[in-house]
């Protein structure tokens, strides 16, 4: 039975404007803002620095309820009972609380392991460097070019592709553009459509046996005007045909270059070594999902089939050569060689035609979910130097800088016109692994992670002082449909890291119960509030928790999930989320504020507290993401509320009809 609550910092103040500011600065570049919790690919981190201030509204420490203070929790405990991307468990551990973080997912479950867990930077250099060496022993001859003014054999950075489709009159390449690279110097880099070569101005003579290429708005053959076909019968990494490579010589510089028959022999020694690895097929067999029935609609049934030869056999290598000595370096390692995927397959494209471009390789969710590029990109995750997705690059922004930052934060300052950042005294983003709750208050910085759903948790009644999340919406993308991309590997890389055989339908929003995804939603996180409700402490305890939507139907469901688990709101607070230049909400039809929400045990004797909204303003985030918020606090207080009259008064209000039919006044 839920108990009544009490006052807690956060119910009357919550500096929304100065969140704000944090905010919109950070939501361009969270993984410079805290490096430590990016080890690994995720998807639909919030802003680190609003959740800092949620439980900082937490202190009751004046002195250390400043954002810039340090500390203030130690000897709380706060659960996040879906982490995700883990970010409540980084902020709360820096401000001296111990955490519980859970999730069925075990990527979220790995990715808190490593990071949370202190380990000396010799460890993870030493670790590294023999890892990488082996690696490019055992590898690298693979992926070797050489400069076209001075012969010399270099690493090859990456090589560009045409896409393979086929007409009557025979096969061409498809690219997303003819033009490959505008120059500093003026000049550019362009293919020939004739025959395929790389030309920069000047006089051209089309090489004997060339492809003919054409750029991805044509979609027909202008001689026999039939429409051009993608082979589809053909493995997905086979539909694509190298045109260009690219390298750095020391004495000539960067260079791009068509391939001559050095690159197309090695690649043809890297198609016939793929042809000996002995990967299990069967265990990276594509398990069609809301995202991944894309690759199924491609004929791409297995995620072998997505990654060249030479990034095939890299992985087979890594696999292999995993130090087996510390288990949390061998965590780290294998985390890393894990997201490297997500800019070492052949679904990355190419971003490099621009003279202002920041990178070449567009990676592979770059969209938030499956895209199939015209121009792919194969990179090679063992170019020695700090390119975009390698393995040198990945393990110093990662982990090498995220872990310097974690043994001393710091916080951005909004004063001057520079970006100017500051220590924070006396925090550190790291803490002790426990494997109990009991232990949690031990001491302060310790952590309990659990690889499971939150319906059940092995956690004392009434022991939490807050549980702090970041919710899934019901019909929010599938991250554990498009995780199984790098889950497949993991399960290779790290096999008794954690429980691969799970049952992903346990997840509050799953591909497998798309059929009942509303009702499924429900039942879950009405079954995971209620043990929310269960665990926090009589005496203030609080579920907090950002939120937003657009549709009615995912209001009614959160509301229907808070009534029936006995929560009401306490206040909400609106702040900025995501910025619309972010690539997977542009143009679509986003909400940039999210609702801070506030909630605690609903008493038998709560007073009205909420007026209902009298209008919903579609026009603008901030107004219509506010009104939500106050519009759920007043659907929290009506007495005897069956779902469907929840599922009538959200219509009402956000569909704009005047009678919603459910009997309550406002």
């Amino acid at each position: 039975m839920c108990l009544p609550k009490t006052e807690s910092p956060i119910d009357a103040h919550f500096d929304a404007t100065f969140a704000d500011a944090l905010a919109t600065y950070e939501t361009y570049n969270k993984h410079h803002y805290r490096p430590n919790t990016y080890l690994h690919k995720w998807w639909g981190r919030r802003c680190g620095s609003t959740f800092r201030l949620i439980l900082k509204g937490l202190v009751e420490d004046e002195t250390s309820q400043s954002y810039y203070a340090g500390g203030g929790l130690a000897g709380k405990i706060i659960l996040d009972p879906m982490m995700g991307g883990g970010t409540t468990l980084h902020e709360a551990i820096r401000l001296g609380a111990s955490v519980i973080g859970v999730d069925v997912d075990p990527i979220p479950v790995l990715q808190a392991r490593a990071t949370l867990t202190r380990r000396p930077l010799a460890a993870l250099q030493a670790g590294f460097d023999e890892f990488f060496a082996g690696l490019a022993e055992a590898s690298g001859d693979l992926s070797r070019t050489h400069c076209p003014t001075c012969d010399e054999a270099l690493p090859l950075w990456y090589a560009l592709y045409g896409l393979r489709r086929r007409c009557e009159c025979g096969e061409v390449l498809v690219v997303d553009s003819l033009i490959m690279r505008h120059e500093p110097n003026g000049t550019t880099l362009r293919w020939c459509p004739e025959c395929g070569l790389l030309r920069n101005g000047g006089v051209h003579q089309c090489a004997s046996g060339g492809v003919r290429i054409v750029e991805k708005g044509q979609r027909d053959c202008l001689q026999c005007r039939r429409p051009y076909q993608e082979l589809t019968d053909t493995p997905f990494y086979a539909r694509y045909v190298m045109l260009a490579v690219a390298g750095h010589c020391p004495d000539h510089g960067l260079f791009h270059k068509s391939p001559d028959w050095r690159d197309h022999a090695v690649q043809a020694r890297a198609n016939d070594r793929r042809a000996t690895l002995a990967l299990p097929v069967e265990a990276f067999r594509v398990v069609a999902g809301d995202k991944s029935i894309q690759l199924e609609n491609r004929n791409v049934f297995n995620y072998l089939d997505l990654f060249s030869s030479r990034q095939l056999i890299f992985l087979d290598e890594a696999i292999r050569r995993l130090p087996d000595g510390d288990p949390i370096v061998r965590l780290n390692l294998g985390l890393l060689v894990s997201t490297s995927l997500e800019f070492n397959s052949m679904l990355c494209g190419y971003k490099g035609v621009n003279k202002r471009r920041a990178g070449a390789v567009r990676h592979t969710f770059a969209h938030h979910g499956y895209s199939f590029p015209y121009t792919a990109l194969e990179n090679n995750p063992l170019y020695p130097r700090r390119a975009s997705g390698t393995l040198q690059k990945l393990f110093y922004s990662r982990i090498i800088r995220g872990r310097r930052w974690a043994a001393a934060p710091v916080e951005r300052v909004l004063d001057g016109a520079k970006p100017a950042f500051v220590p924070v005294p006396n925090e550190q983003d790291v803490g002790l692994e426990v494997s109990t709750a009991a232990e949690l208050s031990l001491e302060p910085r310790r952590f309990l992670l659990l690889q499971s759903s939150s319906v059940v948790l092995p956690i004392e009644t009434a022991s939490i002082d807050a549980v702090v999340t970041d919710p899934p919406y019901f019909d929010s993308i599938q991250y554990g449909d498009l995780s199984a991309f790098f889950r497949v590997w993991l399960r290779q890389l790290l096999p008794g890291a954690a429980d691969w055989g799970y049952d992903q339908t346990a997840a509050a929003v799953s591909s497998e119960r798309a059929s009942s995804s509303d009702g499924h939603y429900v039942a879950s996180m009405t079954t995971i509030f209620r043990e929310c409700c269960r665990v926090l402490r009589p005496d203030g305890g609080r579920l907090i928790f950002t939120f937003h939507h657009w549709q009615p139907r995912a209001w009614a469901a959160l509301t229907i999930a808070l009534y029936q688990a006995g929560f009401s709101l306490v206040n909400r607070y609106t702040v900025h989320a995501e910025h619309p230049m972010s690539v997977h909400i542009n143009n679509m039809r986003a909400l940039t504020h999210d609702s801070i929400l506030v909630m605690a045990a609903r008493p038998s004797d709560e007073a009205s507290r909420w007026a209902r909204p009298a209008t919903h303003d579609h026009h603008d985030s901030y107004r219509f993401t506010e009104s939500c918020a106050t519009f759920l606090g007043w659907v929290l207080e009506q007495p005897n509320l069956s779902a469907a009259h929840i599922e009538q008064l959200w219509n009402a209000a956000l569909n704009g009809k005047e009678d919603d039919k459910s009997g309550v006044s406002g």
